[in-house]
C-alpha cells in the first residue's frame, strides 16, 4: 500500500511539473525561468554527489568531470546527429519541438550512460583508496577530462561548443532543456537516491561510511558497494551535464567544468548536511539563488556570499539538516 501511494504521488508530481512547465514558459520572465532551470540542475548534482560523499562517505572531487562527459556527449549527439537529421527531414514548428525534444532526451540519457561508464573506469582502480588519496585521484580525473576536451577541436576545444544553431537553420526555435525535463529528472534522481539510501544496499553504504574496515569484516563487499554509489552518482552528474548543455545559453566550454565547479557541488553537500538528501536540496536551491539575489551588492556580492557560508558553517558545522530528512505529510500518514 505504501509503495502504491509513493508511486501515485510521483506520477501526480510529474503531472504538476508538466502543467507548471506550460504556465511558466508563458508567464514567467525568461531570467527567472533560467534560474529555475539552474536550480533543478544544481539539485541533481548535489543529490547525486551526496550519495557518494555523504551517504557512502567517500571524498570525491571529480563530479564536474562526470558532468563534462555528459554535457559534451549529449551536445555532440545533438549537434552532429539530431540537428542534421531534423534539417534533412524538413521538420519545423511544433513537429520540430516534439521530435527534437524526444531525440535530445535520448542524447541526454546517452550522456548519462557515458558518464556512468567513466565513473566505472575511475571507480574500479581508485575506490580502493580512502580519504585524501581518493580525493586526489578523483580530482586528477576531473582535470584529465577537462584537458582532453580542451585539446579536442571536434568539440570546439578552448573556444567552446555551441549547441544551438540559428533558429532559421532549425526551421524554428531550437530545443532546449525545459523546466519539465529538468525537474522530471530531478524527481527521478531524488527518488532513486532516496530509495537506494533506505534499502538494504543503503544500510551497507551507511556502514561503509561509518567504518569501512568494520563493514568489510562483517562480509560487506565495500569496493562493490562503493562502485554502485559511484556509478549512480556519475550517471546523474552526466544527466545534469546534458541538461546544462541544452539550457538557455546553449554554449559550453571546458572552463565551466573545472575544479571550482566540483568544489561548488561539494559545498552544497557539506552545507546541506552530509548524508541528508533534504539538506542537499535546500543547499542547492540556496546556493544557486543567493549569487543572483546578491547582484545588488555589485563587486562585493561574492564576498557577502562567502561570509554567509562561513557564518553558517561556524554556527552549524553539521550542515543545515545534519543527518535529518524532511518528511512529507502523506508519508507520515502512511506510517513512515
Amino acid at each position: 500500500m505504501k509503495t502504491l501511494q509513493n508511486n501515485i504521488f510521483l506520477f501526480v508530481l510529474l503531472g504538476v511539473t508538466l502543467a507548471l512547465n506550460f504556465a511558466l514558459q508563458r508567464w514567467l520572465d525568461p531570467y527567472y525561468y533560467k534560474i529555475l532551470v539552474d536550480v533543478g540542475i544544481a539539485i541533481i548534482l548535489a543529490v547525486s554527489l551526496n550519495l557518494i560523499n555523504g551517504i557512502t562517505g567517500q571524498f570525491s572531487l571529480g563530479h564536474a568531470g562526470f558532468m563534462a562527459v555528459g554535457a559534451y556527449v549529449a551536445a555532440s549527439i545533438s549537434v552532429f546527429l539530431v540537428q542534421p537529421w531534423m534539417q534533412g527531414a524538413g521538420l519545423s514548428g511544433d513537429t520540430n519541438l516534439i521530435a527534437g525534444g524526444i531525440l535530445v532526451g535520448v542524447a541526454v540519457v546517452v550522456g548519462g550512460i557515458c558518464a556512468a561508464l567513466a565513473g566505472l573506469v575511475v571507480g574500479l582502480p581508485t575506490l580502493r583508496l580512502r580519504g585524501d588519496y581518493l580525493a586526489i585521484a578523483t580530482l586528477g580525473f576531473g582535470e584529465i577530462i577537462r584537458i582532453v576536451i580542451l585539446n579536442t577541436d571536434q568539440v570546439g576545444g578552448a573556444r567552446g561548443m555551441s549547441v544551438f544553431p540559428t533558429p532559421s537553420a532549425m526551421g524554428g526555435a531550437p530545443v532546449k532543456s525545459s523546466f519539465f525535463w529538468v525537474f522530471a529528472w530531478m524527481i527521478v534522481c531524488v527518488t532513486i537516491v532516496a530509495r537506494l539510501a533506505h534499502s538494504v544496499k543503503g544500510k551497507a553504504l551507511f556502514a561503509i561510511r561509518e567504518d569501512e574496515f568494520a563493514a568489510s569484516t562483517i562480509g560487506i563487499d565495500t569496493t562493490r558497494y562503493k562502485v554502485i554509489a559511484f556509478l549512480t552518482g556519475s550517471f546523474f552528474a552526466g544527466i545534469a551535464g546534458g541538461l546544462f548543455a541544452h539550457s538557455s545559453t546553449g554554449f559550453i566550454t571546458p572552463g565551466g567544468f573545472d575544479t571550482q565547479k566540483s568544489i561548488e557541488i561539494v559545498v552544497m553537500v557539506v552545507l546541506g548536511g552530509l548524508g541528508s538528501i533534504s539538506g542537499a536540496i535546500i543547499a542547492a536551491v540556496v546556493l544557486t539563488i543567493m549569487p543572483e539575489a546578491l547582484r545588488g551588492f555589485s563587486n562585493y556580492r561574492m564576498v557577502v556570499y562567502s561570509l554567509l557560508l562561513i557564518i553558517v558553517m561556524l554556527t552549524r558545522p553539521q550542515g543545515l539538516m545534519g543527518m535529518k530528512e524532511l518528511r512529507w505529510p502523506w508519508r507520515a500518514k502512511a506510517g513512515g
